[in-house]
């Protein structure tokens, strides 16, 4: 079989080792939006003193577990599920609601259209304006949801375009929705990473809306992706307790469960991510809004979308380029309504950035 050189999701690291013969450990992976500071030190340290809870089942209900993201989040014990990331939580909130047709705004995230057409639903995209820069259109995006609408899905801050819908926004649009009968599953995988968090987080809406779910996670704030843990929040009760009765038991192994539970409570770990990642942002996107050759969009997570305006080349060039000097950013020709001159790479550590940014600025300025 042809070995492909299309990498649907950031991070294929085995994938581009085999294809490259590059060797994984001397790459410098942009593409995949985890948190570069590395696991939090404290949960690093508990977790390897307490390697013989394997010897146990964890708590069949996560009662500590979900005080602590209670405590975390500000959202109700009572509305609080967890599962095998939040991948897991999709799928069950889907196959539970089984949606006949759903919206996406998009460009985003595939595993949102996968899991309904798994269900047997049919999705639609609502497609950001890349005039507006990626901003929603409140008005505009209420014209699209229709009577046969059963689910809009929207994930803020949005991967990849960086761009984000207010809390007062998401509450026009859930009082929108709650008229129509339409569930609103909102994906707050990045949300930590917004610098005006408390006015972007859906969470205290969970305690108004009963057509509400939030989803989030600890793959890429703190850099855990192969604990396969996430969170939902949803303040309707019969849905919260139905999704729990058709979960698979224990989902969550003894060390996920541990190791979040002190990730959350890591305040120092925390606020040094939120200084790094506010620092990176601020200074890589200052710096690519004084070239000529690409548009970029103002990022709000930890990654940044830019546009080449050149003809002469394009994204899968510069991937091929980058990979040369040991360094993967993500073609966004993949994503719903983007083509080849789109690129997208996550903030690393300073000087890793830097030279990215040399890099970049050699190939296209």
């Amino acid at each position: 079989m042809e070995k492909s050189k299309h990498y649907q999701h950031g991070g294929d690291l085995e994938a581009i080792e085999e294809y490259y013969g590059i060797p994984r450990h001397k790459l410098i992976d942009f593409s995949s939006n985890v948190n570069p500071l590395g696991i939090s030190p404290k949960a690093k340290k508990e977790l390897a003193q307490n390697l013989d809870l394997i010897s146990t089942y964890p708590d069949r209900k996560y009662t500590q577990l979900r005080q602590k993201i209670s405590k975390y989040t500000g959202a109700d014990f009572e509305s609080i599920l967890v599962g095998n990331g939040s991948t897991e939580l999709i799928s069950l909130f889907i196959t539970l609601i089984h949606p006949k047709k759903s919206l996406i705004i998009g460009p985003t995230y595939s595993e949102y259209e996968r899991e309904i057409f798994l269900t047997g639903g049919k999705a639609e995209y609502y497609p950001l304006k890349e005039e507006l820069n990626f901003q929603l259109d409140i008005n505009h995006l209420k014209t699209y949801l229709s009577d046969d609408i059963d689910l809009l899905v929207i994930c803020n801050p949005n991967n990849p375009t960086g761009s984000f819908i207010s809390q007062k926004e998401l509450a026009v649009i859930l009082d929108f929705c709650r008229s129509k009968n339409i569930y609103v599953m909102i994906d707050e995988t990045y949300i930590e990473f917004v610098e005006n968090m408390d006015e972007v987080t859906a969470v205290p809406l969970s305690k108004t809306y009963d057509n509400l779910i939030i989803l989030r996670g600890i793959s890429k704030f703190f850099s855990s992706p192969g604990l396969r843990f996430g969170y939902g929040i949803c303040g309707n009760p019969e849905l919260i307790k139905r999704m729990d009765e058709i979960k698979n038991p224990w989902t969550i192994n003894i060390l996920a469960s541990f190791g979040a539970g002190i990730m959350l409570e890591d305040g120092e770990y925390i606020g040094a991510t939120k200084a790094l990642i506010h620092s990176e942002r601020s200074k890589i996107y200052n710096t690519l809004k004084e070239w000529k050759n690409i548009k970029v969009y103002k990022p709000s997570a930890n990654f940044v979308l830019f546009k080449l305006l050149r003809d002469d080349i394009t994204s899968s060039m510069i991937f091929e380029k980058l990979i040369a000097k040991h360094m993967i950013i993500r073609d966004a020709s993949s994503f719903p309504f983007l083509d080849s001159r789109y690129m997208r790479f996550c903030f690393l550590l300073p000087e890793q950035n830097q030279k990215l940014l040399d890099a970049l600025k050699d190939i296209i300025e």
